[in-house]
């Protein structure tokens, strides 16, 4: 599984499933260059942890805001008839409080906070080295990719793929 940013121009935008399905259906390398040019973020099965980084345990756990619109925030967008996972909408507003939100986390501070639930599925203290630097990419794979959508002034589509 893996968790889908794609940043669109709002003027792009439809109020679709259909549409927001066919932004997901590019084949990987043209997936990796938009990744490279910090225009879409991939999360492997791991993005739950990420939200946890974020927001605290239980998920979600932080105040309604930018923080928690970095991983799973978003309005809504269901498929008709289907029980695929929604579409979540970030708007171009939404987009540049995240990356203000990034911008200026620290992420030794986020860390120290969610160490100890990151590290507990791996129970090995050997471990937090290696996760440490994972979390540490991820986060700033996520701040440039919200950093470049918002100076763009674009919104943020999301998408859990199988």
């Amino acid at each position: 599984m893996y968790f889908h940013l794609r940043a669109v121009p709002p003027s792009a935008l439809r109020n679709s499933p259909t549409w927001f399905q066919r932004l997901f259906e590019d084949d990987w390398d043209t997936v990796r260059e938009r990744i490279g040019r910090h225009r879409e973020e991939v999360l492997d099965k791991l993005y739950g942890e990420v939200e946890l980084l974020y927001c605290g345990i239980p998920p979600n756990h932080a105040p309604e805001g930018p923080r928690t619109h970095v991983v799973l925030g978003g309005r809504p967008v269901f498929h008709t008839g289907s029980s695929l996972p929604p579409f979540l909408l970030l708007t171009a507003s939404q987009v540049t409080g995240v990356a203000e939100y990034l911008k200026a986390a620290d992420f030794d501070d986020l860390w120290r906070h969610a160490r100890v639930q990151l590290l507990r599925p791996y129970g090995a203290p050997d471990a937090e080295p290696e996760m440490r630097g994972l979390f540490a990419a991820t986060h700033r794979d996520l701040t440039a990719f919200y950093a470049r959508t918002a100076d763009y002034g674009d919104a943020v589509v999301k998408w859990l793929m199988s």
